[in-house]
């Protein structure tokens, strides 16, 4: 036997020998899920992982990273959920806040909602008509159907901004919670799928009974009542009927989010096509439950396993359709427990916000100061994005500026303050996330045309509601508390693995279109690929 014929023999036996899975890469999905569950925050993950016995459970055998990030300052829905599937801090998205102020629209309401159309007649920020055109970049959906316009893309939700955040500017079926059902995108003339329908009668038929409060086992522990304002939280109560309130912190609606997108992968075949598909999906009660009754009360263990079992549904059916598939599950954003509990249970500085902070009242104090007439300060809430007035004379408007930012910096509750033009004179932070300065968390937040002329940062645990009489407790910090999030790839079939090591939602969209091999150019995004694989084979090769 020549040389070249005992190479060539010894070569086919190496290769025979080496096992495939070190050298192949699984069967590209074509279908790609993306569960975001509002207010999910990496603590509450962590807090309840010996718990999870379903979805997230299943989860956990995939690729785990429990310290994801939303890196920016303004942790709300709006924002978060404009980075998960662009792969855009908000800088990028141009999504600074769930509402901002535009002094120059011609209506008399000058706030603006991150998912309105403000040119449709008699719109304002509470009644408005429903649209992407706030977004300014592609969502993994877009650049799916701009490669490929045989590619579908579904989102569902909760919100309309997380289904409209996250499904895009090209979206195929957009379903969300409008308030009494679940309704879609203005000007869809189509037929509905037929589970809308069936969806729709189900919640009509829930809301029409009373709810029952069936505490877990696992959460007995957890069942204790607090004092806030003029009532008790901390244990699990019954929804009355017609109660649509309720029905938003109740496992039902939760439910039924997970029941339409469920019915849709099946009904619409997703996965099957030439071309493959996108599915997001938002569930939104745990941040119902956060706000409502705080995140350490049997009302959020409660919830936390009922979106465990959700989760699990939802894999459930992506078996049962046959198709390779790829799932990510992250956070919008964190989130922290009612200041009278965290007070309770060792955080000394545990507070609510002073009243005094609000942009009306630091405007009053700014308007007798300077002799000005009319309001002085718009803003959202006593933190963030603060707009000077535009009828404040150009020759003092420098002096006002200067006064507002001292006055907010004098107060005890406030951290930190930046203008509009220091913020604009920073070049974008890069990672490693968590070692930002507060600064840099805003400057990731901060967009020249949207942003205010100042942005302010109260203290850690100070809690931006002054009464409670609504919602106890919220996020929107710049705090670690409300920026951190679990990120969780899976995949059937492969190898799994756990990173603490700190990584960014905007990395989800290059790790999902690595998987299909869709180009994204670095230069259009904030984030980068993270390798699924914790052997040989890099996910992020395609790229």
């Amino acid at each position: 036997m020549s040389l070249s014929r005992s190479f060539r023999a010894l070569a086919a036996v190496v290769l025979l020998a080496t096992p495939l899975t070190a050298i192949a890469q699984p069967t590209p999905p074509k279908l790609l899920v993306t569960i975001s569950i509002d207010q999910f925050s990496a603590d509450l993950f962590a807090e309840y992982r010996p718990l999870y016995t379903a979805g997230l459970k299943r989860l956990e055998q995939g690729a785990v990273f429990p310290s994801g990030y939303q890196s920016h300052a303004a942790t709300e829905t709006c924002p978060g959920h404009s980075t998960i599937l662009t792969g855009a801090h908000p800088s990028r998205t141009g999504i600074i806040a769930n509402n901002w102020y535009d002094l120059s629209l011609p209506r008399a309401d000058k706030k603006v909602y991150c998912t309105e159309d403000p040119t449709v007649p008699g719109s304002s920020s509470d009644s408005y008509t429903v649209s992407p055109q706030f977004l300014k970049v592609p969502t993994l959906g877009d650049r799916m159907k701009a490669a490929n316009p045989q590619s579908r893309v579904v989102s569902v939700a909760g919100k309309d901004r997380a289904a409209v955040m996250m499904g895009g500017h090209a979206i195929d079926q957009a379903w969300y919670w409008g308030g009494k059902s679940f309704v879609t995108l203005p000007g869809r003339t189509a037929p509905a799928p037929a589970a809308v329908a069936r969806v729709n009668a189900d919640v009509a038929a829930v809301l029409a009974r009373p709810g029952r409060a069936v505490l877990p086992a696992a959460c007995t522990t957890r069942a204790a009542a607090v004092h806030v304002g003029t009532r008790d939280v901390g244990t699990l109560i019954a929804r009355k009927a017609a109660d649509v309130g309720g029905f938003r912190t109740a496992l039902d609606f939760d439910r039924e989010v997970t029941d339409l997108a469920v019915a849709l992968i099946k009904d619409l075949k997703l996965g099957q096509g030439d071309a493959p598909d996108a599915l997001s999906i938002g569930l939104s009660a745990t941040d119902a439950v956060g706000h409502a009754y705080g995140t350490e009360g049997a009302e959020m263990c409660a919830q936390v396993l009922g979106v465990d079992a959700n989760v699990g549904r939802i894999l459930a059916a992506l078996d049962a359709s046959k198709v390779p598939y790829a799932v990510v599950l992250t956070a919008d954003h964190g989130g922290h427990d009612l200041p009278e509990r965290n007070a309770a249970r060792g955080i000394a500085d545990a507070q609510r916000v002073d009243p005094a902070l609000s942009p009306a009242a630091v405007g009053q104090a700014l308007a007798a100061e300077f002799k000005l007439t009319g309001p002085v300060l718009y803003g959202d809430g006593p933190f963030g994005d603060i707009y000077l007035s535009r009828d404040i004379p150009a020759d003092i408007r420098p002096r006002v500026l200067e006064a507002a930012r001292a006055r907010y910096l004098a107060h005890p509750q406030v951290a930190g303050v930046f203008t509009a033009a220091e913020l604009r004179r920073m070049p974008s932070p890069r990672p490693p996330v968590e070692e930002w300065s507060l600064a840099e968390r805003f400057r990731a937040s901060f967009d020249p045309e949207r942003s205010g002329d100042l942005l302010v940062a109260l203290k850690p645990h100070v809690t931006p509601i002054a009464d409670p009489k609504g919602s106890v407790a919220t996020h929107g910090s710049p705090w670690i508390y409300d920026r951190r999030v679990p990120m969780l790839f899976y995949r059937p079939g492969t190898t799994g693995f756990e990173q603490p090591l700190s990584v960014e939602t905007v990395d989800i969209l290059p790790t999902l279109a690595a998987l299909i091999a869709l180009p994204v150019p670095a230069a259009e995004i904030d984030g980068r690929c993270l390798d699924l694989d914790p052997g040989p084979v890099d996910t992020c090769a395609a790229r």
